[in-house]
């Protein structure tokens, strides 16, 4: 695994928190780096509890989620997050927006990258990002694009779980063992004071999810006693050379 690294996408500042923090607090663990960028902060659409107390302008609630995240991301052990602040509801990006996400990716060369489901009726912000993230890879691959920087190889992408996995036609096929990391990721998920109301929520979803990696990895037959996982759905093949 030297070497190795891992990116994470995530269109406002604490969705990497809640839905892939353990896969980027165990990654840490086993020394490889993980990079998260936060397209935004979530200032907008995001950030009811500010806005509701008052007296607060734009730039503060930027700050706070930015606080939030930063402290999230340092009980994760990620010490790269990078904020690219372009908005939020809606996210949009241009071509030099795009252009400097590309830069990134060709800089970290992840071996995998992990962003939102192809599909949120709810938050079209999350279904851009994940067009985006396919978007921005295949640019990196282009040896056309910028010439001379080190072209990106073919990573593979994992949607992570959204809020209402019904609504999404997400399906995961991977499940990822975050028990001996739970403690970081609880953590991390306290960090985020703007959206106190998710905490037990995604708390459930990684017991929840605990439980489908133990019947998924052996059940009563000899399961591993996962407490806690996060799933995963792949979008291209896996090429393995034994099942």
């Amino acid at each position: 695994m030297a070497g190795k690294t891992g990116l994470v996408i995530s269109a406002h500042a604490a969705d990497f928190v809640w839905r892939c923090g353990g896969a980027i607090a165990l990654h840490q663990s086993r020394g490889i780096d993980m990079t998260v960028v936060c397209l935004s902060f979530g200032e907008r659409g995001e950030s009811a509890k500010l806005w509701k107390q008052g007296g607060y302008t734009l730039d503060q609630v930027k700050d706070a989620r930015k606080a939030e995240a930063q402290a999230a991301a340092d009980a994760l052990g990620c010490a790269d997050i990078r904020f690219m602040d372009l908005g939020d509801y809606p996210l949009h990006l241009d071509r030099d927006d795009k252009d400097a996400l590309v830069d990134i990716l060709r800089e970290v060369q992840p071996g995998f990258i992990l962003t939102h489901s192809q599909r949120d009726p709810y938050n079209t912000d999350h279904a851009y990002t994940y067009a985006l993230t396919i978007e921005c890879r295949m640019i990196a691959q282009a040896w056309g694009h910028n010439p001379g920087q080190t072209v990106l190889g073919a990573p593979q992408v994992y949607q992570f779980e959204p809020h209402q996995t019904e609504q999404m036609g997400w399906v995961p096929d991977t499940f990822l063992d975050i028990s001996d990391v739970w403690d970081k990721k609880r953590a991390a998920i306290e960090c985020m004071q703007g959206q106190e109301h998710l905490w037990d929520y995604y708390t459930n979803v990684a017991q929840n999810r605990g439980n489908h990696f133990r019947r998924n990895s052996g059940g009563q037959a000899g399961g591993r006693k996962a407490t806690h996982a996060e799933g995963f759905q792949s979008v291209f093949p896996r090429c393995v050379d034994a099942l």
